[in-house]
């Protein structure tokens, strides 16, 4: 690539880099990465925040411009071969004659690029990737980096991450009338629109159909060479319709109107690639039974369901569960379903134990306790659990629980209760 062309495009890269923006701290402790000579990667799906966490770390770590390095890999102008990253270091090096802090937005659209990092970290280098693709993350790092990296995963912002982004601040322990009002429509929009923020910063919902086309487009169509591009849309479609609900190969087969399964299965793992999409296995002790049963599927955030899918009669209570999904995963809990007689939404295992159960409910009421009580019991009978929650977005006020191994919590209180993530 010509050197003069290459340099204009990261000078123009380091302007919006530098850009003047509104940002907030992330819940993640950033300090163990600032101080780790490891690479450090994070990933994530489009627009969830990935370069803004960059350009936070270079601001916590100090750096003027000649120290450090900044190149956005997903730039159509840059060209995506294996030369291009040592072009860029040579560049530098010639401008600024120190070696720099290296920060590549999406690496992942370079090949074989852990062979440069690789090497910058051999001699020394301190470096900070983003990347879009999680498994494609995952299996070049094995061959590479194996043992010299650290990974952020990154997710649309949480409550309080939301709360903090809209200068809202609230203390769950003292709320007037006024304040639980304003809570509740923060809360309710949030699991409308959730966290995306670009979405919470400029509040236009269409801007999550150009997300849609951009990460089933830039990140599997086009990256994976798909030539099929109206069945694999028409399955991301339907699935987003149908949050929280079991699926079939074969339903998605028919749908599509694709002959062989394996297609299938094949554009399911793109689509939980990107992060658009996630599918939760049902617990049971035989790991043989946990592949082979009926998997759920959930989104990355609310605002692709209530754009993209179809409206539905109980829309609220599974965005609610796709909301809680969510948050687990950004609590980084091992998440599975249960079901025997009577279903359980989420139960939690913790190394080889399963220590927590959740039911999800938007309304609890007169009609629904019973069943809803006995999914989560059956839960904690069947896997010896000693914790089980119900979380409600609306509660009958005559609705008590004498057990105490029960706790029932407002979804607000769960979401907003401070969680200590580990690095």
């Amino acid at each position: 690539m010509n050197k003069d062309n290459l340099l204009e495009i990261l000078l123009d890269q380091k302007e919006s880099f530098n850009r003047e923006r509104y940002m907030i701290e992330r819940d993640i402790n950033l300090q163990p990465y600032l101080s780790t000579s490891l690479v450090v990667i994070i990933s994530g799906a489009r627009r969830c925040g990935k370069s803004s966490l960059l350009y936070l770390i270079k601001q916590k770590l100090k750096l003027n411009d000649s120290e450090y390095c900044y190149c956005n890999l997903d730039d159509e102008r840059i060209i995506a071969n294996d030369t291009i990253l040592d072009s860029i270091y040579r560049l530098h090096i010639e401008r600024h004659q120190t070696e720099p802090v290296f920060f590549f937005d999406e690496i992942q659209s370079i090949p074989r690029w852990e062979k440069f990092i690789n090497r910058m970290y051999e001699q020394g280098r301190k470096i900070f990737v983003t990347g879009s693709n999680s498994s494609l993350l995952s299996s070049e790092i094995s061959t590479s980096l194996t043992g010299r990296n650290k990974v952020i995963e990154i997710f649309p912002f949480s409550f309080i991450e939301y709360c903090r982004y809209i200068k809202h601040n609230y203390s769950v322990s003292e709320l007037s009338t006024k304040q639980r009002a304003f809570l509740m429509a923060d809360l309710n929009k949030y699991m409308e629109m959730v966290g995306f923020p670009v979405v919470a910063r400029e509040q236009n919902m269409e801007l999550v159909s150009w997300w849609f086309q951009d990460i089933l487009y830039r990140d599997i169509i086009s990256r994976f060479h798909i030539t099929q591009t109206l069945e694999i849309k028409q399955i991301a479609l339907y699935l987003l319709s149908n949050i929280g609900k079991l699926f079939s190969y074969s339903t998605l087969q028919s749908i599509a109107g694709i002959k062989s399964v394996s297609s299938v299965k094949t554009y399911l793992d793109y689509l939980e690639m990107s992060y658009m999409l996630f599918y939760l296995k049902k617990f049971d002790y035989s790991v043989k039974k946990q592949i082979m049963n009926s998997r759920k599927v959930y989104a990355l955030d609310n605002a692709l369901c209530n754009t993209l899918g179809f409206h539905f009669s109980e829309n609220k209570g599974r965005l609610m569960e796709n909301l809680v999904f969510v948050e687990l995963k950004r609590r980084r809990k091992e998440i599975f379903y249960y079901s025997g007689k009577y279903e359980c939404d989420f139960v939690i295992r913790q190394g080889i134990e399963i220590t927590e159960a959740i039911q999800v409910v938007y309304n609890l009421n007169e009609e629904n306790e019973k069943r809803e009580l006995a999914g989560l019991k059956l839960a904690m009978s069947d896997l010896h659990i000693q914790k089980g929650i119900v979380l409600y977005y609306e509660k009958d006020s005559k609705i008590t629980i004498n057990d105490d191994t029960i706790e029932m919590l407002p979804l607000y209180r769960w979401l907003l209760e401070p969680v200590e993530l580990k690095n």
